[in-house]
């Protein structure tokens, strides 16, 4: 092992923690950690719902509300931090009540006429607030909160918003404000409720919305979507892993792919981007390969024709190896060089410098270093 991961070890076991009993397991935690956090570090789920890691902490939903030893009421563990000796008990019978009830009363202001709704919901398969009801076992709302349905908002060529699904946990405003910095979406109040004010009207292109889609990964439900999400639904796709081709930041993405095409893509937690994505990474990143006039094949020069023609990869590659061996012979390795794309990944232009010096023999190497 290393001296500084040693040093970095030796630091981590020095740091204060305090110990705490969340159902019945002793949990060490550090200082000013929250209860969910807690939690989560030991392997113990608390559902919640408002709560997004480094993106949102309001505590609106109590969906993730603990008993606490000591205390009268409920708190909620997305907000409440944790302090020597704390007792804390998420599955009582009396929590399970509680988080029925707060759901219930989130289903009322959902905006749903019917459950049956949720069938035609571009999320559903995928929505927060669905799973969370079912895992707590409410089926549907005891509540009435009759307001009159509102319009979709849906002007911007990527992102709809339905406000009549919105349930206000303001995870999008959190996304758009404190993640991505736009400081596009906000709160507003129509009377005493809390509304969402997002400006995906006919005036979208005079805000500072960037259409990255931040705020549409960020909802719960289908209130916040991408508009090509309506053209599959959960069940129907699978997930590959892959670095953004658009430029050399290496921001990670999940390729959604339905039936052999990719349909989607979707910001995974990599070290560069961390769950984030720009408009061009999740909306302009996969169309091209699937395009009829992408190029499928290499293509070679018939100097009789002066017609390129279809070859294959051991062709193209002997031709190309050929001339540029030519021209070293002739010339010397200095009369090639090597200009890398900065689209390419790392590990890609790695690799193309390593030939230039290995393969060529010459130091021409640069890259344009923009998009």
């Amino acid at each position: 092992m290393s001296s500084d991961r040693m040093r970095a070890d030796d630091h981590e076991s020095a740091r204060p923690t305090v110990t705490l009993t969340i159902d019945g397991v002793r949990v060490q935690a550090r200082p000013g950690m929250t209860i969910l956090g807690a939690a989560g570090k030991a392997g113990i789920h608390i559902p919640t719902l408002c709560f997004l890691k480094d993106v949102s902490a309001i505590g609106s939903c109590r969906v993730c509300s603990v008993e606490v030893e000591g205390s009268d009421a409920l708190v909620p563990a997305c907000k409440t931090p944790v302090r020597e000796g704390m007792v804390v008990t998420t599955d009582s019978a009396r929590v399970l009540d509680f988080r029925r009830t707060a759901l219930e009363l989130i289903l009322a202001d959902h905006g749903l006429d019917s459950t049956s709704y949720c069938f035609s919901c571009a999320k559903n398969g995928a929505c927060e607030l669905q799973a969370i009801c079912r895992e707590c076992g409410v089926t549907e709302p005891s509540f009435r909160a009759p307001h009159p349905r509102q319009e979709l908002v849906d002007a911007n060529p990527f992102l709809t918003y339905d406000p009549n699904l919105c349930i206000r946990c303001q995870r999008c405003v959190g996304a758009c404000n404190n993640a991505a910095c736009n400081h596009t979406l906000q709160t507003g109040k129509r009377g005493t409720r809390t509304t969402i004010l997002a400006p995906f009207g006919p005036d979208w292109k005079v805000t500072s919305c960037e259409s990255c889609g931040n705020c549409a990964q960020a909802c719960p439900t289908g209130a916040l979507v991408e508009k090509r999400r309506a053209t599959y639904r959960a069940w129907e796709v699978t997930r590959t892993r892959t670095t953004c081709p658009h430029c050399a930041v290496g921001c990670q993405l999940d390729l959604v792919v339905k039936d052999g095409r990719i349909v989607d893509a979707e910001a995974a937690k990599g070290p560069s981007n961390k769950g984030m994505l720009c408009v061009k990474g999740r909306s302009a990143s996969f169309d091209f390969v699937g395009a009829p006039d992408r190029l499928r094949t290499p293509l070679i020069k018939n100097r009789e024709t002066g017609e390129f023609e279809p070859a294959s990869w051991d062709e193209a590659l002997d031709l190309v190896a050929s001339r540029f061996g030519a021209i070293k012979e002739r010339h010397g390795g200095d009369a090639l060089a090597a200009f890398a794309c900065s689209r390419s990944t790392n590990e890609d232009i790695y690799l193309l410098q390593k030939m230039a010096r290995c393969a060529f023999g010459t130091n021409n190497v640069d890259n344009c270093a923009r998009i």
